[in-house]
């Protein structure tokens, strides 16, 4: 009894620490393996794996978490030009939607059976309705390199990062139309709207800066320093933590996201594989090369993927120490979440 009775403790104490606290699916996208993993959370076991088009990108999953769309970007040498929809509850591919413009990159749900993409090589971004298959609207972004994308539904703007351009598109969402250029630094490619919908945060890779803007005035808040190549920014919902993934240096930042005080960097300490062709920052050297960031809606944990090392590192939010890898596929990137579990 007395054995059984530490146990239990046991248990009852890692739940408190946090271990116990991680429950749902994280959803991977594997570029050069052109899969998508699901990884359940309370057994670090991969539970499905479904192919996707040419190198997914990024993901977006609707809030019921009950069906995620995939932008399928290609390759430099053949640009995709499709989207994957997965029936999440079912793990199945359901359709794929057929675009007429190429390399969809960044996504977003805009309502229940809408979503917003942009396509690089147009300098668009597109609302495309998922049932129909059709592209409703095409908003000329007027910018080089639109990346990704992010919506503000208080202000009903959207908010696309321009890497050749180094700049933001403002879009309006109503009369979705282009309504001004913002040139924030070299390379700006992350962007997230804060929890409050009153803050955007651009991550500017070459210029190793972070643009902090008021989303209602447009104007410009701040400029925070983030080394080296900072490549993805994104929110806890209501513990006012910003994370900035730095490609280069193979580190995460953690800021206040009230005032851009930087509170930690946490080193990924993931080990690169060997380099080959076809994956991308090769000129990296050894760093595992962080991207994509998830956070869990419970504000507990933080999901990294390492591009270049093939895992998933996982971070504590309250200690920020990291506490376990997952296992992913070739390359992992895109990162998506549901409350479902297999």
């Amino acid at each position: 009894m007395t054995r059984i009775y530490i146990f239990s403790f046991f248990l009852l104490a890692l739940t408190c620490m946090g271990f116990g606290q991680q429950s749902g699916t994280l959803i991977v996208l594997n570029k050069s393996s052109h899969t998508v993993n699901f990884i359940d959370l309370d057994t670090d076991a991969i539970v499905a794996e479904l192919q996707t088009g040419q190198n997914p990108h990024e993901i977006a999953v609707n809030p019921s978490g009950t069906l995620a769309v995939i932008t399928n970007y290609g390759t430099a040498q053949q640009r995709g030009n499709s989207l994957t929809v997965i029936d999440i509850p079912n793990r199945k591919v359901v359709r794929t939607i057929e675009l007429a413009y190429k390399a969809p990159h960044g996504i977003e749900f805009f309502d229940s059976n809408r979503v917003m993409v942009t396509s690089e090589t147009s300098q668009s971004l597109l609302l495309v309705d998922i049932e129909s298959g059709k592209t409703d609207q095409v908003i000329n972004t007027g910018q080089e390199i639109s990346h990704m994308v992010s919506y503000a539904p208080k202000a009903k703007r959207a908010f696309v990062a321009n890497i050749g351009s180094g700049s933001v598109s403002v879009i309006d969402m109503v009369d979705f139309t282009l309504e001004k250029i913002i040139k924030t630094g070299q390379g700006a490619e992350g962007v997230a709207v804060s929890p409050d919908g009153n803050r955007l945060w651009i991550t500017n890779r070459a210029g190793n800066t972070v643009t902090v803007l008021d989303v209602a005035s447009l104007q410009l808040l701040k400029t925070i320093p983030s080394e080296k190549f900072p490549i993805r920014v994104k929110f806890t919902q209501k513990n006012h933590l910003a994370l900035v993934s730095n490609a280069e240096t193979g580190t995460v930042n953690i800021y206040d996201a009230r005032d851009g005080k930087l509170l930690k960097t946490i080193s990924m300490e993931a080990t690169s594989v060997e380099k080959e062709p076809g994956r991308l920052f090769q000129d990296f050297e050894n760093s595992p090369v962080p991207v994509g960031i998830l956070v869990h809606p419970n504000d507990r944990f933080a999901y990294v993927a390492n591009t270049n090392a093939d895992v998933i590192t996982v971070i504590d939010l309250e200690t920020f120490t990291i506490i376990k890898r997952l296992k992913a596929g070739k390359e992992p990137d895109g990162l998506g979440f549901t409350p479902l579990s297999f």
